[in-house]
């Protein structure tokens, strides 16, 4: 199936909260609600029903479906568009990833290699995970340069190290989130902060 030739003719949305429904929101516009498929981590800062949101969007045609994505950044659609260039994945794959992991971990997981990790995400398996790794790793090195900071890259040594004792990426993914950005902690100290917020330090 071709990908969308109309990515850009809704480019952004801006209008109020309606609610949500199973991986999508309903955005009123001037009285027209639009149903916008979204990644959790966007549904998560989007606040309660009523307030007024804005995402960047993509169109996506097809001949039998014309579905709406919507993300609170730019570089969270960029890198989606970047994943469904890949072949084999489509639009409910690159809305899984961007689930299960942040931009910026799901990035270094790629440039670095780390098909263990990208794999957990549920409907990705270690084929799927390879062929991101060989088709993004160049591209993305380039397009995100700015992302190989430290901080960033013990984001992802932390959560590495929760799903090898055990933890869901998902678990891993939202106590890091909840951990203090700092250069001053080691990883250790991380990790040990981490396992508090499971409950398992």
């Amino acid at each position: 199936m071709a990908r969308s030739a109309y990515p850009d003719m809704i480019a952004t949305l801006e209008g109020i909260l309606e609610y949500r429904a199973g991986g999508s929101v309903i955005v009123n516009v001037g009285g027209v609600g639009f149903r916008v498929y979204v990644p959790d981590s966007t549904s998560r800062k989007l606040g309660t029903a009523g307030g007024k949101v804005s995402l960047y969007t993509h169109l996506h045609v097809r001949e039998d479906n014309i579905s709406l994505y919507g993300f609170v950044s730019s570089e969270e659609l960029a890198l989606f568009r970047n994943l469904i260039s890949v072949s084999g994945v489509g639009s409910k794959v690159a809305l899984a990833l961007l689930s299960a992991l942040s931009p910026e971990q799901l990035i270094m997981a790629i440039t670095s290699g780390d098909i263990d990790l990208i794999s957990q995400t549920p409907g990705i398996g270690k084929k799927m995970a390879g062929r991101l790794v060989i088709e993004l790793r160049g591209k993305l090195e380039k397009e995100w340069k700015e992302v190989a900071l430290p901080l960033v890259r013990e984001a992802a040594d932390v959560i590495a190290a929760l799903t090898g004792l055990g933890y869901s990426l998902t678990e891993a993914t939202k106590a890091i989130s909840k951990l203090p950005a700092s250069e001053e902690l080691s990883l250790e100290e991380k990790v040990r902060m981490a396992l508090q917020q499971l409950g398992g330090g």
